[in-house]
């Protein structure tokens, strides 16, 4: 398939999770043009606030494929990926993004995701979530015995 062809799935998923009472959003995870996988925003549907279109899509791939990294694969995302999705494509290693509706477009709807861009730019204590760092030598532990494995599967 096309690029245009891939993307307009994802539009495709987009609206119909919107007719399914999902979120206006759709993505499509192909490798040399084939669709390995694809997903639509699911949040309300299974009271999951992880599950975006890009973070289902994910999921659905790992799956199919039976590995996390999904190198050699692209994401076509009807919007542009949140935070949190960004982040998964990331740890997903997909080689490229391509997205139709941007974060913009989406806090015009009511999809704020822009806020929380601009919260990451800041310190941890001047964030509106409050957050404090409790118990980090006790947690160590656990890193130190991650650092010392010699038979760790990296990611």
């Amino acid at each position: 398939m096309e690029k245009r062809e891939l993307m307009m799935r994802a539009i495709e998923l987009s609206e119909n999770s919107v007719k399914n009472g999902g979120g206006p959003f759709g993505a499509v995870i192909a490798r040399q043009g084939e669709i390995v996988a694809e997903g639509s925003n699911c949040v309300t549907l299974h009271n999951d606030p992880t599950a975006h279109a890009e973070v289902t899509a994910i999921r659905n791939a790992t799956q199919k494929l039976g590995t996390f990294d999904l190198s050699g694969c692209e994401i076509y995302t009807s919007c542009e990926p949140c935070p949190m999705c960004l982040g998964a494509i990331y740890w997903a290693h997909l080689d490229k993004i391509y997205y139709a509706n941007n974060r913009k477009d989406a806090a015009r709807i009511g999809f704020d995701d822009d806020f929380i861009y601009q919260e990451l730019e800041l310190k941890p204590e001047d964030r509106k979530k409050p957050s404090e760092v409790f118990m980090q030598s006790e947690a160590r532990k656990a890193f130190d015995m991650w650092q010392d494995k010699t038979d760790k599967t990296e990611y």
